[in-house]
């Protein structure tokens, strides 16, 4: 994120894509809080309400409620396990609204229609990485802090990209992306 915003960064991934594995690495070395990005018409499918009626975060980030998946191999909802369950709960079209206790361990949040270039959130660009990578427009989010629970900024962050092999990219990138891209399209 720029350092004019939250100036934190974030590990990742495509919904599609998530594991048990990649959970507890985003729990043990994220150690923020996991969440799940969607779009406002998939979480309207899924009957997922704003988390409050009036947003007064400091970024308007748009928290649903909390959910967990019932049954299909879950108990508790806390486990790696059951958290990339929930997770692909999400992304699956079959999933129905009365699959989901609220609340729960997995915590969605509404991208906004039109991704970056409408709101320069983590939560905007986990969308849409997703999408350009070709998966469903939904991934999972983690803040990264460090092993004292401060923030991580770009230097800790450089330094855990390269002790895992993971890719840095900011949301201005993003951005310029985007606009080229889109621009090419039209």
């Amino acid at each position: 994120d720029d350092e004019d915003r939250e100036n934190e960064g974030d590990f990742i991934m495509a919904a599609n894509a998530v594991t048990p594995e990649a959970i507890n690495f985003m729990a043990k070395e994220g150690r923020g809080l996991i969440c799940v990005a969607l779009t406002q018409e998939r979480c309207n499918e899924l009957a997922l309400e704003p988390m409050v009626r009036s947003n007064t975060s400091l970024h308007e980030t748009a928290f649903t409620v909390s959910v967990d998946l019932i049954g299909q191999g879950t108990t508790t909802g806390i486990s790696a396990h059951d958290r990339a369950k929930t997770i692909q709960a999400l992304v699956n079209p079959d999933t129905k609204p009365s699959d989901l206790a609220r609340p729960g361990h997995i915590f969605p949040l509404i991208a906004k229609t039109g991704g970056v270039l409408r709101r320069t959130g983590h939560t905007e660009a986990t969308v849409d990485l997703a999408r350009l990578a070709g998966f469903e427009p939904a991934g999972v989010l983690v803040e990264v802090m460090n092993e004292d629970g401060t923030m991580a900024r770009l230097p800790q962050l450089q330094t855990i990209a390269a002790k895992f092999g993971l890719k840095i990219i900011s949301i201005k990138d993003l951005i310029e992306y985007r606009l080229q891209l889109d621009s090419l399209i039209e």
